[in-house]
């Protein structure tokens, strides 16, 4: 239980019990835990008569996802943004990637799509969906009109691959996630797309893109369309057809807010 003082453990903790179908409280008001554990020592000691014993205290400037947090809110730009993505040193994830991948496309475009999380050409190039999934996703993009040239903008959940392309850590993506917030909030985009389970858990918390897919929902104050990753696509070509239908209610999505 000690594991869960860390706040990073606690996300997981908490994303884990979520997975498995506790999504409600059992209270009617929530209880902080932290607090009752900090009064404990203190109660026995007036009891005892002994004096209170130090309580220690957490140290904000400790906490990754705070510190992401106040360099993410500090960017006023893309480019700042960008900036303080490459100068952040509190994942290490970092350590093994060859490059930051930010992002591509225009970024006044009016579709703001949120893929997972480099791949090893994405790591090369340094930037998001280059290698077969990409390729692909420029075909899907084409199919409906749309471009990374012109009316597209790219970017990730994580800017580093994760070793061996295992899937983001929990604690990973909550600690850059303030940067992916604040990244959606200087592209002011019209509309998201989701592509991939870890894009649907960072924006949505929620898992199962069979289930999410092509079901517009709202999140960061936009329309969110969860779509299948490329990637999963060229496992899996049946489920082009799906992909297909999703496009087609993107395109007419646009169409109806033009």
């Amino acid at each position: 239980m000690e594991s869960l003082s860390n706040p990073q453990a606690a996300l997981a903790a908490l994303a884990w019990q979520i997975e498995l179908g506790a999504t409600e409280a059992i209270c009617d008001t929530p209880v902080d835990r932290y607090a009752l554990a900090d009064r404990a020592p203190v109660a026995a000691a007036k009891k005892s008569g002994d004096p209170a014993p130090v309580v220690p205290v957490a140290d904000p400037a400790s906490d990754p996802v705070a510190l992401a947090r106040t360099e993410a809110d500090s960017a006023g730009t893309l480019g700042e943004l960008h900036q303080a993505m490459a100068a952040f040193e509190h994942c290490d994830l970092k350590k093994g990637a060859r490059n930051t991948v930010f992002a591509d496309g225009v970024p006044e475009a009016r579709v703001m799509i949120i893929g997972e999380a480099p791949g090893r050409d994405e790591d090369r190039e340094g930037r998001p969906f280059v290698g077969r999934a990409g390729q692909l996703l420029d075909r899907m993009l084409a199919a409906i009109g749309l471009s990374r040239a012109q009316s597209v903008y790219i970017t990730n959940v994580l800017p580093w691959r994760p070793p061996q392309n295992r899937d983001p850590k929990p604690e990973e993506i909550a600690m850059l996630k303030p940067f992916l917030e604040r990244h959606v909030a200087l592209a002011q985009p019209e509309l998201l797309v989701l592509m991939g389970n870890i894009s649907c858990t960072a924006v949505l918390g929620r898992r199962g893109i069979t289930r999410l897919g092509g079901n517009w929902t709202q999140a960061m104050n936009l329309p969110v369309l969860p779509m299948f990753h490329p990637a999963y696509l060229l496992r899996n070509p049946a489920a082009k057809r799906e992909a297909w239908a999703d496009l087609l209610s993107l395109k007419a999505r646009l169409k109806g807010s033009t």
